[in-house]
């Protein structure tokens, strides 16, 4: 039987579980719907470090070796660590993972990375590469806003379209048995660039490109919609969840009545002021880590696909006026 099922989805032939997860979450995730989901609830902000890229290095350390207990694995089981970040050169995961001493893969694929760290940890899998893999991912609000926009104390006004970045984190551990959720195929997406340069409106940015992701994905497999319980983007937020319906709508595909964006699930936007949701590489990875891989597990759902979204802008591009070009990758996780 072939892998390859058109231009960009895999097909796996054999078991590729999801046989542990965690998740990492601060205090304003902790408030938000999904706060009883999250394995680890940092105390605050700094979590005893002197700097917010050092707290989230230990996010990352902390997450994996939950992963790591639920499994009843040790680090040394691992044959691989694919892991990335928001921040320059990924040292959230370089620093964070060093004393692992497992063979280390830094990735980056802005927020999509937990997705796209999924994807690589699945054909490494399947491949017979590795027997266990992990995929690892992380962000913190504080370390975003330092790197990519100002420092807090400025206090200045975020647009309607900015999303919140999330604090949190999420690691998968990957193997070839055990009773875990199932992945069963992934779509690697391509860059799409139409040309927006608000780094404030990521939503906008992204949102082609979890449409040709997900247009593709149908495409490929001969499937729409109705072949899913969950249909769940990682952080288009609420401006960006409502051009995705409206393009697919489009297209011929009413995805309205299955299709949720982890950056609308994880706050109560009437409660916190996060203008227009979450963002953000810990965002997806949370929410799968904390509450759909559990859903998977409990039955809740048969068959979810999720689809990482990421804005690929740095500091560097958006100061030289370059826009925001965005990327999208997704893997169909099975119950069964």
């Amino acid at each position: 039987m072939e892998k390859r099922h058109g231009r960009q989805t895999v097909g796996f032939q054999g078991d590729v579980r999801i046989c542990a997860y965690a998740s990492v979450a601060g205090q304003k995730e902790k408030e938000g719907p999904l706060g009883e989901c999250f394995d680890i609830v940092m105390p605050d902000a700094e979590w005893n470090e002197e700097t917010w890229e050092k707290t989230e290095s230990k996010m990352q350390k902390e997450v994996l070796k939950a992963a790591l207990r639920k499994a009843e694995l040790k680090s040394e089981d691992l044959h691989y660590i694919l892991a990335g970040d928001l921040l320059n050169q990924c040292i959230g995961a370089g620093f964070g993972l060093r004393e692992m001493e497992v063979p280390f893969l830094g990735i980056y694929g802005a927020c999509s990375t937990m997705i796209e760290g999924l994807s690589l940890g699945a054909m490494l899998i399947d491949g017979g590469f590795a027997e266990y893999a992990a995929a690892v991912t992380s962000s913190h609000f504080c370390t975003a806003e330092r790197q990519y926009r100002m420092p807090l104390e400025y206090g200045g006004q975020r647009t309607p379209t900015a999303q919140w970045t999330v604090t949190g984190a999420g690691a998968v551990i990957l193997a070839k048995q055990g009773a875990g959720p199932k992945v069963t195929h992934i779509t690697t997406g391509k860059i799409m660039d139409m040309g927006v340069k608000d780094a404030n409106n990521m939503g906008g940015a992204m949102a082609p490109a979890a449409f040709d992701t997900l247009c593709a994905h149908f495409r490929d497999l001969g499937r729409g919609p109705a072949d899913y319980d969950l249909i769940l983007t990682g952080d288009l937020g609420v401006i960006g969840r409502e051009i995705l319906i409206e393009m697919m709508e489009k297209e011929g595909y009413d995805i309205s009545k299955n299709y949720q964006d982890c950056g609308c699930m994880i706050y109560d936007r009437e409660k916190v002021d996060v203008h227009a949701g979450g963002s953000g590489c810990g965002c997806v990875a949370s929410v799968l880590c904390g509450r759909i891989l559990e859903g998977l597990r409990q039955k809740e759902w048969k068959k979810v696909l999720v689809i990482g979204t990421g804005a690929m802008l740095s500091t560097t591009s958006s100061l030289q006026g370059e826009s925001v070009p965005g990327i999208a990758h997704a893997a169909v996780l099975s119950a069964e």
